[in-house]
């Protein structure tokens, strides 16, 4: 473990370590793990922890994040008012149920571009300071693997993603974030068959709304990008459902819209 060392007023030491699942976790899924805090040479009244997931997380030494970075979507819950005796070592569990539209920041094994961080608050004795800055790896569900490799056998190959504030118009949202994955044609074939797609999953508990636009993945401002088709697909079809004939209907359909956005999206 590495602690971080926070002086409070008139210098009280209090060791501080945030411990993160080693593995990736799944949207919908839990987000497990520990807060460690130590009281090496006096007694200290905890007062709160906080816990911040946050999206633009530094990429950052752990105990390197001091100031207020990244940007919050969630707050997973630890504890609160405790005391630490003089040597006394405390650790507190994290078990936080995930959102199913969270960010991804990897599909397969492959990284995306995107930091997602957890990010730790404490307030004792005069101490109030953000201190460990942990990365958080969050990976694909299988109906978002199914959907991406319906698309690779087409030629389309992910590349990379963006994540941005805000939300899809006219959808229910819990978390106000989108999330762009640039699909890129490697075949080259032309023939109607855009060069690059924007895929958006907007995922509940049910499965996704799926919405694939002509590519602007830089574009912040969802009125701001191209016309998108929406569809729709379950969780239990991953395996019942043949993805490959969808996605060859839906990148025709995207080709034969324009590049303006129109008021509404197209839906299926």
């Amino acid at each position: 473990m590495v602690f971080k060392r926070l002086l409070g007023m008139g210098g009280i030491p209090l060791e501080i370590d945030t411990l993160v699942q080693a593995g990736p976790a799944l949207p919908g899924g839990i987000l497990s793990g520990e807060v460690v805090l130590r009281a090496p040479d006096r007694r200290i009244e905890v007062k709160s922890i906080y816990l911040r997931l946050v999206t633009d997380a530094p990429v950052a030494h752990k105990g390197d994040g001091d100031g207020d970075s990244g940007d919050t979507f969630d707050y997973p819950s630890v504890s609160g008012y405790f005391t630490l005796e003089k040597g006394e070592e405390k650790r507190l569990r994290i078990r936080h149920r995930l959102k199913w539209e969270t960010p991804l920041s990897e599909v397969k094994g492959q990284k995306l571009g995107v930091h997602l961080g957890l990010h730790t608050e404490v307030e004792a004795e005069g101490v109030k300071a953000q201190t460990d800055d942990d990365l958080v790896h969050i990976t694909a569900l299988p109906l978002h693997e199914a959907v991406l490799d319906a698309f690779a056998a087409e030629g389309y190959a992910l590349r990379t993603s963006r994540v941005h504030s805000g939300n899809i118009p006219r959808t229910e949202y819990h978390v106000y974030r989108t999330q762009g994955f640039l699909l890129v044609d490697e075949r080259g074939s032309g023939q109607g068959r855009p060069k690059e797609l924007e895929l958006h999953f907007h995922t509940n508990a049910v499965g996704c709304e799926i919405f694939l636009r002509k590519a602007r993945i830089g574009e912040r401002y969802w009125k701001q990008k191209p016309p998108a088709r929406r569809y729709v697909a379950a969780h239990h079809e991953v395996g019942r459902v043949d993805f490959g004939e969808a996605v060859r209907r839906w990148i025709g359909e995207v080709g034969l819209l324009g590049d303006s956005h129109a008021a509404d999206d197209d839906e299926d």
